[in-house]
């Protein structure tokens, strides 16, 4: 995840729009006379990549951007973990749901544009403790390739607290095949963050949460190998390493 700053400018820049890859772009005013907005790369992408911007000006003209974004290929390891055989391969009717599930969590990345920025800075880490697996890292279930780790997982035992790194609206509160108890908090203007593996949700869908409030708490359901937290972050439908973002909402203030 990374942050753009469009500078003033003569004459001055009132409002801009934009777009980086597929996903829209929301600038708030800085304070300084410069406009900021997050923005993320998906996890594979690599070389020059496209930002559309069109900047408002005080006197009411407009000015449209087109340039170049080189992303560099990120270093990730492969990580090799056994399972239960149910959560290694899956018969037809589990893989519909699989699916469904998994486009209900983009419907809520999604949404997330259209909902107002609720989030102030700084953006908090839901937990305190060691991490055991980190963002982007290749995995294979029962000596099979099958996914990217698109989360950060911290350690817990059952039942550890887990709290809201920010204000948001709980989005999605359920139970899922893979992600066992789930919950979904909307932050607005595109960024939202996901809890896996849950023993236990303390919100429900369309609680207000401000950060540090409890959320959830460490589980070990769906498909895990023991208890602890995957976290995850997205902008739109685009996962990001929790850590960009602790390190740059404060750039957008």
């Amino acid at each position: 995840m990374f942050t753009i700053v469009v500078e003033g400018g003569d004459p001055a820049a009132a409002s801009v729009t934009g777009e980086f890859e597929g996903e829209p772009l929301h600038f708030a005013a800085t304070g300084d006379g410069t406009l900021a907005a997050l923005a993320a790369a998906p996890l594979d992408s690599t070389g020059a990549r496209t930002l559309v911007l069109e900047v408002t000006h005080a006197d009411g003209t407009t000015d449209a951007r087109r340039m170049e974004v080189q992303v560099a290929r990120g270093e990730y390891s492969l990580q090799r973990l056994t399972v239960a055989p149910e959560y290694a391969t899956y018969p037809p009717d589990v893989q519909q749901r699989i699916d469904a599930e998994w486009e209900r969590a983009m419907a809520v990345a999604r949404r997330s544009h259209e909902t107002p920025r609720m989030w102030e800075p700084p953006f908090t880490l839901p937990r305190d403790s060691r991490v055991t697996s980190g963002f982007g890292h290749g995995r294979t279930y029962n000596g099979v390739v099958q996914s990217r780790h698109t989360g950060t997982d911290f350690a817990g035992s059952v039942g550890a607290p887990i709290t809201a790194p920010a204000r948001g609206v709980v989005a999605l509160a359920d139970t899922f095949y893979l992600g066992g108890r789930v919950l979904y908090i909307d932050h607005g203007a595109g960024l939202v963050t996901g809890y896996l593996h849950l023993s236990a949700h303390e919100v429900e869908e369309g609680d207000i949460v401000e950060r540090g409030r409890l959320i959830a708490r460490v589980g070990a359901t769906g498909r895990v190998t023991g208890p602890h937290l995957h976290f995850i972050v997205r902008y739109g439908q685009h996962a990001v390493d929790a850590f960009s973002v602790t390190d740059l909402v404060g750039a957008v203030p």
